[in-house]
């Protein structure tokens, strides 16, 4: 069945609830709380996962219920990113932590919600079937409302680029959002691949929500004896041995792995708590790189600016 393209996640495009009172200037929250579980992928931990409403200019804050002594609150920032192999962990001083954020901020980023309420009672985000489809789905049904508050953009003025060996990540002025990626692999279904899209909310369900996270068979027994991808399975992920896909249904999209990349990479420039005017250029960068590129824009204010559009939500508004 390799390389056999397969019906795509089908997601919802008009729901009534989901677009009412859209405005690009504005901020916004879930319009009523939404419930769904799940397991992670690498702690292999069943977790019941609450978006709820959250105030304007709250931000995206997620709780540990599960944790009831000391600060069970990380609020999404670039600084709370503690670590990033194989997906992006945040945590609080306290030492609270949650996993694998990157596929539903994505969902988040791209669906325009500023402010939300994360509740979770284990340390990962479930990761449903390995995309944002499901996530998509779950915030369609939770819908969405407008906020009487200017939306902030983050602008980036000047080019910001980081570098780590062959693989380089960077921001640059742009009049909207753009996504460049490329990725090459020893391995034939994958081989160089490249995607570049303007990002908006439509093209991110047509053309990235339902690419899943990949990755090797030869690589599990390793990843497993340190304590990751524990949760991981063919239900989740695609999985590749050598040259074959061992998914049965194959892949969605002949390019579903560099579509996943540009993917998680949406989400973790999302951690910057502002959707970002700006196009992002990636070289076989990863979610490490992804949030040193984040943390080289904060440190250089010069290079960007925040921007509310304030003429054109009193025209909206």
């Amino acid at each position: 069945m390799q390389g056999v393209e397969r019906p795509r996640v089908a997601l919802s495009r008009q729901s009534k609830r989901f677009f009412v009172s859209v405005s690009a200037y504005h901020q916004h929250t879930v319009a009523g709380p939404v419930i769904f579980a799940g397991i992670g992928v690498h702690t292999g931990a069943h977790v019941r996962v609450a978006v709820r409403p959250a105030a304007p200019n709250a931000g995206i804050t997620f709780v540990r219920t599960d944790i009831k002594t000391g600060d069970n609150t990380i609020r999404v920032s670039a600084e709370a990113v503690g670590q990033t192999r194989l997906g992006t962990v945040i945590n609080n001083a306290a030492g609270a932590s949650v996993s694998t954020i990157e596929h539903l901020m994505a969902a988040m980023s791209a669906l325009a919600i500023d402010n939300a309420v994360v509740e979770l009672d284990g340390p990962e985000v479930p990761i449903l079937d390995g995309s944002a489809a499901v996530f998509i789905q779950i915030l369609d049904r939770a819908g969405r409302r407008r906020q009487e508050a200017p939306r902030s953009f983050i602008e980036v003025l000047e080019p910001i680029e980081v570098i780590e060996g062959d693989k380089t990540a960077a921001l640059l002025p742009c009049d909207g959002f753009e996504m460049a990626f490329e990725i090459q692999f020893d391995s034939a279904p994958i081989g160089r691949q490249r995607v570049d899209l303007e990002i908006t909310e439509q093209s991110f369900r047509d053309e990235l929500a339902d690419c899943r996270t990949f990755g090797f068979l030869k690589d599990v027994e390793a990843l497993r004896a340190a304590g990751l991808a524990r949760g991981a399975s063919m239900e989740n992920a695609v999985v590749l041995d050598g040259d074959r896909v061992l998914n049965p249904e194959g892949l969605r999209r002949p390019d579903e792995f560099v579509r996943h990349k540009a993917l998680d990479a949406v989400g973790d420039l999302y951690v910057l708590g502002a959707p970002l005017m700006a196009r992002f250029e990636g070289l076989y960068a990863g979610h490490g790189l992804n949030n040193q590129l984040v943390r080289a824009l904060m440190a250089n204010p010069q290079a960007w600016r925040v921007r509310t559009f304030a003429p054109e939500l009193a025209q909206v508004g």
